[in-house]
């Protein structure tokens, strides 16, 4: 096995879980398996991670960060404020639609946590990052329309990553998109109408 840095390690298991998880359930997710799809030994796994449970929470915000990023890198002028929200919600969208099960395994991951004795507050993790990761695109889309929010940021931050979280679920469920596609819609209308007053 090739020697590789620490932090390459860290991120190949990391990927590793997450496909692993992906493809298999998070229960059935075990060090073993991940290992195994890293094509690295467990004395590996030890050296980079202290338990599953860091791996996992790494895993979390692995997705998490990874929309975050793919979403305020689509974040630009339009011609309106408007505009410029529904843009950033159908970059993110475009993911939803083109990997489906990656977003499936964020609520089984948010599941196992809040069943898992000891994993509980990665689950409060995870909505945490979510909130924050909605006020970061907030501030994003309001900086690049030169527009000061009117209303409390992080209230229109927790309705975004509400909104957001349920408009997904209910996708995966029924796979109805332009029923999705028009509840987006409505989102941005909201959201205008928060930051605008």
């Amino acid at each position: 096995m090739a020697r590789m840095p620490s932090a390459e390690r860290r991120r190949q298991l990391v990927d590793a879980a997450i496909r692993v998880m992906t493809r298999d359930g998070v229960a059935r997710a075990t060090t073993r398996s991940i290992c195994a799809e890293a094509g690295v030994s467990l004395s590996v796994f030890h050296y980079c991670f202290d338990s599953k449970q860091e791996l996992l929470q790494a895993a979390i915000e692995s997705i998490i960060g990874t929309y975050t990023a793919r979403v305020r890198s689509a974040v630009e002028p339009r011609a309106t404020l408007r505009a410029t929200v529904r843009a950033a919600l159908g970059t993110y969208w475009e993911h939803v639609t083109a990997h489906p099960a990656q977003h499936m395994l964020t609520y089984e991951l948010t599941q196992y946590a809040l069943r898992e004795p000891g994993f509980e507050h990665l689950a409060r993790t995870q909505y945490e990052q979510y909130v924050a990761s909605a006020t970061v695109l907030m501030e994003q889309v309001c900086a690049v329309r030169g527009v000061t929010p009117r209303g409390p940021a992080d209230r229109a931050a927790r309705m975004l990553a509400a909104i957001i979280d349920g408009v997904t679920l209910q996708f995966l469920v029924l796979g109805d998109e332009e029923a999705a596609e028009a509840l987006l819609d409505a989102t941005a209308d909201q959201l205008v109408a928060l930051v605008e007053g």
